[in-house]
């Protein structure tokens, strides 16, 4: 049988309108609860972040510009559509103690709910906020990227409903050349802010599932600029321990046979 390419999502944010066509197909899709209800008092973004019960979150940003044919500033709206990452080394997946976060043939990380014993582990390790957990049960919850569609051979939900493709799914490699594409296309129109984010292998979450095209700094995006996985050193700091804990035995049984003597 042929290898699954790796799959991902190309998030575009120029082309972003904030409709909000995505939270609401991938809530409908996902059966994931209803929020964003309460008013939060921060532009239009009525669920405020990624959570246990918001898979994907429109964030709206309005900035304070500088126009040179106006004789005072202007304003523009920034408008992005997170999502979790399903990094490549992904910590949520490293801590977990029950298996109930795997990998899929897709690449992709997703949780099993039905596995999940609810410890929050993986909510501390994810270095971008993405996971959260309910309240009414404790388990912890996020995008699957519509895994039970993917096997299906359909895009994600989320990908279907955007109806400007500010939101592209497809295989990985292709979407970097297209993101890059695009960027080229937006320097040589004079946006020269327009940047790519999360788009190498060589970051610190070593590339991810999810990447986006900005016009500003991450952080103005609620971002972290330089993510790292906490989890990078577990395999060396598990070797120390190990090494740690065989040097004590060993003395401790070195101390037990002189003593005998």
């Amino acid at each position: 049988m042929a290898e699954t390419q790796r799959v991902g999502f190309f998030t575009d944010t120029t082309l972003c309108i904030g409709c909000k066509a995505c939270e609401v197909a991938c809530k409908e899709w996902n059966d994931v609860p209803a929020d964003g209800f309460d008013f939060l008092g921060l532009s239009y973004d009525n669920t405020g972040e990624l959570s246990a019960d918001t898979w994907r979150h429109v964030a709206f940003i309005e900035q304070v510009v500088p126009d040179a044919s106006a004789s005072e500033p202007g304003l523009r709206w920034l408008m992005s559509s997170d999502v979790c990452k399903h990094c490549t080394h992904a910590a949520c997946l490293d801590v977990c103690p029950t298996g109930a976060i795997f990998r899929t043939e897709f690449d992709t990380v997703v949780v099993q709910a039905d596995v999940c014993n609810g410890c929050g582990y993986c909510v501390a390790a994810c270095p971008f906020g993405v996971i959260g957990q309910r309240e009414r049960d404790g388990r912890a919850w996020k995008c699957t990227m519509c895994y039970d569609r993917l096997h299906g051979g359909l895009e994600p939900a989320c990908a279907k409903a955007c109806p400007t493709a500010s939101i592209q799914f497809g295989p990985l490699d292709e979407l970097r050349l297209r993101a890059r594409d695009r960027v080229e296309e937006l320097h040589e129109r004079g946006v020269s802010s327009a940047r790519l984010y999360l788009d190498s292998d060589d970051d610190g979450i070593g590339g991810a599932g999810a990447f986006f095209l900005l016009l500003d700094e991450p952080e103005v995006y609620g971002l972290p600029p330089d993510p790292v996985v906490p989890t990078r050193d577990l395999a060396s700091a598990w070797r120390a321990a190990a090494a740690s804990g065989a040097a004590l035995v060993a003395g401790v049984a070195l101390a037990f046979m002189r003593g005998r003597r």
